[in-house]
C-alpha cells in the first residue's frame, strides 16, 4: 500500500508558511496539510496566493487536505448565512492550491445532530458549486458534540451524499474510546484522509487534550494495529503526522519534521 506523507503543519506551527513549506519539501514529504487561516495571515502581511502556489510546485508538493472551517454547526440560521459565505472562499482557496478537501469541525459543546448532519449536506453542494473541492468531516475528541469516531460516521452515513467523508485521526480515536471494530465497519471510501499522531503514555483515554499529543512512536496508541486495518479495507490515501507539542514547538524544525517522516515511515512501512 503506497501511502503518501504528509506534514500538517501544526506540527511545527510556529515557523512562516514559507519555511513550514521549505522544510517539508526538504525533508522529503510527499505533500503538506496548510491551514487556511495560516495563507489568510501569509496575504494579510502583504504576500501573494501565488508565491505558495510557486513554492509547492517547487518542491513537489501535494496538498492532501486543508484546515480548516468552523462554527457553521453552532451558528444561528442568521450567522450561518454568512458562514456559508466564508465556506466558499476557504473552498476556493482549497480550490486553487490543488487540495481535494476542506476539514469541517464540529461545534465544541453539545447540538443537534439533525441540524448538524443538514449544514453538512448544505457544505457539500456549496463544494460542488466551486468546483468539486470537498468539504470533510472531523470528530475531536475532547469537544462534547461529535468526539467518538462513531459520531462522524453517523453525520457521514445519515447525510446520504455520496461525497461525504470524514477525517480519520488516530489520537481522537484512542482518545475517545473508539476501537479498532468501530473502524472496521466504516466503507473505507468514507475515509478522505488520516491524521497519524500519538498520545502521551502518562495522562488516560478522554483526559488528554491537543498538546498532550506525542511523536509517533513515543506514545501508547497502538498504530500499526490501526494501519493494519486501513490495509486490509485497502486504504492508499494520504497520511499526515498531526501534532499540536509545545516541547516540538521548542525544539529544532528541522529535527521535528525529519524524526516525523522517519517515525511515519516505520508505523506505516513505507
Amino acid at each position: 500500500m503506497a501511502l503518501k506523507l504528509c506534514l500538517n503543519t501544526s506540527t511545527i506551527k510556529p515557523q512562516s508558511l514559507t519555511d513550514k513549506i521549505r522544510l517539508a519539501g526538504e525533508a522529503g514529504y510527499d505533500g503538506i496539510e496548510l491551514w487556511v487561516n495560516d495563507i489568510y495571515e501569509f496575504v494579510g502581511q502583504g504576500g501573494e496566493v501565488s508565491t505558495v502556489e510557486k513554492m509547492l510546485a517547487d518542491y513537489g508538493l501535494i496538498v492532501p487536505c486543508m484546515i480548516a472551517l468552523r462554527g457553521w454547526g453552532e451558528a444561528s440560521e442568521f450567522e450561518y448565512r454568512f458562514m456559508r459565505e466564508e465556506a466558499k472562499r476557504r473552498l476556493e482557496l482549497c480550490r486553487r492550491l490543488g487540495s481535494p478537501w476542506l476539514v469541517c469541525s464540529p461545534p465544541v459543546d453539545p447540538c443537534d445532530f439533525g441540524v448538524l448532519t443538514r449544514r453538512y449536506r448544505d457544505l457539500l453542494e456549496i463544494g460542488r458549486q466551486v468546483g468539486g473541492v470537498k468539504p470533510t468531516f472531523e470528530y475531536i475528541s475532547f469537544l462534547k458534540s461529535a468526539y467518538h469516531l462513531n459520531h462522524a460516521w453517523q453525520v457521514v452515513r445519515d447525510a446520504e451524499d455520496p461525497d461525504a467523508t470524514f477525517v480519520l485521526d488516530a489520537f481522537h480515536s484512542w482518545n475517545s474510546n473508539s476501537t479498532l471494530d468501530d473502524l472496521r465497519a466504516i466503507p473505507i471510501e468514507r475515509i478522505s484522509h488520516y491524521h497519524i499522531d500519538d498520545a502521551a503514555p502518562h495522562i488516560p483515554p478522554t483526559q488528554q487534550k491537543d498538546a498532550d499529543r506525542v511523536m509517533v512512536g513515543d506514545g501508547v496508541i497502538d498504530l500499526r494495529a490501526e494501519i493494519q486495518v486501513l490495509r486490509d479495507k485497502g486504504y492508499d490515501g494520504t497520511v499526515s503526522l498531526e501534532l499540536f507539542n509545545p516541547t516540538l514547538w521548542d525544539s529544532d524544525p528541522r529535527e521535528v519534521v525529519r524524526l516525523g517522516l522517519e517515525r511515519m515511515r516505520e508505523v506505516c512501512e513505507v
